[in-house]
């Protein structure tokens, strides 16, 4: 494996804030820190001011729980001739010190009759898509534009976090640094570089504006979405559909700086394209958008092709369930329906009355005369359901559909997949919500033309009733009575989940099917986990076993490639392209296998992340049908203590699955007769029988024992720095 180079991973955006405030801690030595929760080995609620009071204790302050208190010492220690850096936990809470912002710390610098310097920037994480709720998720940027003398700022990732709090410092005026919350475990960007088809350039003084674009297109421009940092990949990922599907060249422009608004910068742009978004989570209504829209239109209104587009989220309070908060927060695909609509680019339905056909529409009508429809079914979403549950539609009932246009929800026993329609027309239900249905059912109709008539009764199939198992019909439960059998006095029942359902149907199958045998072997891992360790203190991410083993697995693919394919039947092996590595994540009784496709390519840092988001997803049951699917072995982790040995089955139809048991303690004597305390791990492998032998599953292991035994194999991965 070729080591990775050290400039070759991008730092974190949460690691380069890390790393700003130490070298700004190294260099000012009237620099202080204030918040709740941030001393070691805590860190502040998201790791920013890890190892910070342990270098500068004197300077590092815990306060209590008291937003208008801690601004209010943060305001008196700026006046007193000190910089002074606040972290509020949530950006939510800063309402409680607006008072100390507003009244005295803005004010405070030109009331004396003399301009007296305030060096104080509050750093504040915002944003949503957490799942934190409705008072740990907002976006109050707004409320502080245009106070005199408070100057905004917003993290991106591409901008140095450094540069930013040294500029916002050295202003000798208060800021506030907003930080989306998303943002922390996202990279940087770096060496111009946003990804490969998108580069970015900073342009205009200071710390400028970010410009990314299409590669080959930095002058060329049809859209300009203008975006602060929170919401710079949402944006990023709406240039791309919009480049993939209409050929257009969208750019993104990105300020650290909010406010005082400098577009000078960015004018040239702006007015070649002619065409102008802002985008911003918060919610709509006096913001900044409003503000660099009302700038745009005043100097450049004769390059217009039309307004100034804002797109914001949703004018309510932000909800905690997922799919909820995804309704409300701005996301990428209203990004790129609102330029579309704007635009005139089509693939996107008109909010105002239509004037005419689309082509669509009108090729769908040339086949009225032939009665011709559309039919919308249900299609194989994954090998452990034979059933689907409709979850919701998502279109409204004769309403104009165009092809590719996401029209229902099915809810499989893992996750809930948007169904979208393979062609266009007017849609005409015929499955209601809560309808169990079979791949291949008819969940609608797309019509020609509008069709009042009722959906045909021949194409509702029938509930299916569930059973125990195949063929067998549930036998009603039966009152309790004194005369019952002693077998039937049962207290309660429980009903399987959905997802419960669909791990019976996938273990059921593998016990059927899988003629497996397991081989088990010991590692001792003291050394990988102590260089774990290191690397966590260094790099800021937590990394453990699990993401080793996952690379180490993904690793072995080249060498083992039977181990990572599938029976096409008993005499023919297909081989994967590459491994996707399906990892087991068991929360409050559902088990999830949700899959890190590619993971050979992936570093430790990448592979972290995932498994994080994985975990995330599973507590709110939010995971994709793509993410549950598409995996060619599996990695059974089990890291709760005590646990020793663990056999897992094959998840049909892969070849094995890799277990993982917990980190466990033994005493041995070493070479000079001592007796030491070493760390062990058990290795676990289930493999299909009929084509894996036993010699095979024990050379798989020991190429991973070694690699926890002797990280150094690893290369790079156990190597790299982030600084």
């Amino acid at each position: 494996m070729t080591p990775i180079a050290a400039t070759t991973v991008a730092p974190r955006v949460a690691e380069n804030l890390n790393h700003a405030l130490h070298r700004l801690f190294d260099r000012e030595e009237r620099l202080y820190l204030l918040g709740e929760d941030l001393l070691d080995p805590y860190g502040g609620a998201f790791k920013i001011t890890k190892g910070l009071s342990s270098r500068f204790g004197d300077r590092v302050v815990a306060t209590p729980l008291s937003e208008g208190g801690i601004l209010g010492v943060a305001g008196g220690l700026a006046l007193c001739g000190n910089e002074v850096i606040v972290e509020v936990m949530f950006g939510d809470f800063l309402a409680l010190g607006f008072d100390q912002v507003l009244n005295f710390a803005s004010k405070s610098v030109s009331m004396y009759g003399r301009r007296v310097p305030i060096p104080l920037v509050v750093r504040c994480p915002v944003g949503g898509n957490r799942g934190y709720g409705p008072t740990h998720s907002q976006s109050p940027q707004k409320h502080f534009v245009g106070i005199p003398n408070l100057a905004l700022y917003e993290l991106s990732p591409f901008h140095d976090a450094e540069a930013v709090l040294h500029t916002a410092l050295q202003r000798g005026a208060p800021a506030i640094l907003f930080e989306d919350k998303v943002l922390y475990t996202r990279r940087m960007y770096q060496e111009n570089r946003v990804d490969d088809a998108y580069r970015y350039r900073i342009t205009g003084s200071g710390l400028g504006w970010a410009h990314a674009f299409p590669d080959g297109e930095e002058d060329s421009a049809d859209f300009v979405v203008v975006a602060p940092g929170g919401v710079t990949h949402r944006a990023l990922d709406a240039a791309r559909a919009l480049r993939e599907a209409h050929g257009r060249s969208v750019h993104v422009v990105t300020p650290a700086q909010l406010h005082p608004l400098d577009i000078e910068p960015v004018l040239p742009l702006l007015a070649s394209a002619g065409r102008v978004a802002v985008v911003e989570e918060g919610t709509a209504g006096g913001t900044w958008g409003s503000e660099v829209a009302q700038v745009v239109h005043e100097r450049i209104w004769s390059s217009l092709s039309g307004p100034v587009l804002s797109l914001s989220s949703a004018d309510s309070i932000i909800p905690t369930a997922g799919h909820l908060e995804r309704e409300v927060l701005l996301g990428a695909e209203d990004i790129r329906d609102g330029i579309r609509r704007a635009a005139g680019w089509g693939d996107a339905l008109r909010e105002t009355a239509q004037p005419g056909p689309t082509q669509a529409q009108a090729a769908a009508v040339e086949t009225a005369a032939a009665g011709t429809t559309t039919p919308v079914t249900v299609p194989k979403l994954n090998n452990n359901d034979e059933t689907y549950l409709v979850a919701d539609w998502l279109v409204d009932e004769d309403a104009w559909v165009e092809p590719d246009t996401e029209v229902v929800a099915l809810d499989t026993s893992k996750a809930q997949a948007d169904i979208a329609a393979s062609g266009s027309g007017y849609l005409r239900r015929v499955a209601a919500v809560g309808d169990e249905l079979a791949v291949g059912d008819i969940l609608g109709h797309l019509l020609p033309e509008r069709a009042p008539r009722a959906a045909p009764e021949q194409d509702r199939p029938a509930r299916p009733t569930r059973s125990a198992a195949p063929d067998r019909p549930v036998e009603p439960i039966r009152p309790l009575t004194e005369d019952a059998p002693q077998e039937d006095l049962a207290a309660e029942v429980h009903r399987l989940d959905r997802a419960q359902q669909g791990t019976a149907a996938v273990v059921a199958k593998s016990h059927r099917e899988v003629p497996a045998g397991f081989t088990l072997v010991k590692a001792q891992v003291d050394d990988v986990l102590d260089r774990l360790d290191r690397l966590s203190d260094e790099g800021g991410a937590v990394l453990g076993l699990a993401e080793v083993v996952v690379k180490a697995v993904a690793d072995a693919q080249r060498d083992f490639p039977r181990f990572f394919g599938s029976l096409v039947d008993d005499r023919t092996v297909a081989l994967a392209d590459a491994p996707h590595v399906g990892v087991t994540v068991d929360v409050d009784g559902s088990l999830y296998v949700p899959v890190v496709t590619r993971a050979h390519e992936r570093s430790l840092a990448e592979i972290a992340d995932t498994l994080m988001d994985f975990r995330m997803k599973a507590l709110g049951k939010e995971f994709t049908a793509h993410e549950l699917t598409g995996g060619n072995i599996a990695v059974s982790l089990n890291p709760d203590p005590g646990v020793v040995l663990v056999q897992p089955l094959v998840l049909w139809p892969q070849l094995c699955m890799v277990s993982v048991g917990a980190v466990g303690d033994e005493c041995r004597i070493d070479e000079a007769g001592v007796a030491r305390t070493r760390r062990f791990v058990h290795i676990g492998l289930a493999y299909d029988h009929r084509v894996v032998n036993g010699r095979d599953a024990v050379l798989f292991l020991t190429r991973i024992k070694a690699a926890l035994e002797e990280p150094a194999q690893l290369g790079g991965e156990l190597t790299w720095t982030t600084a």
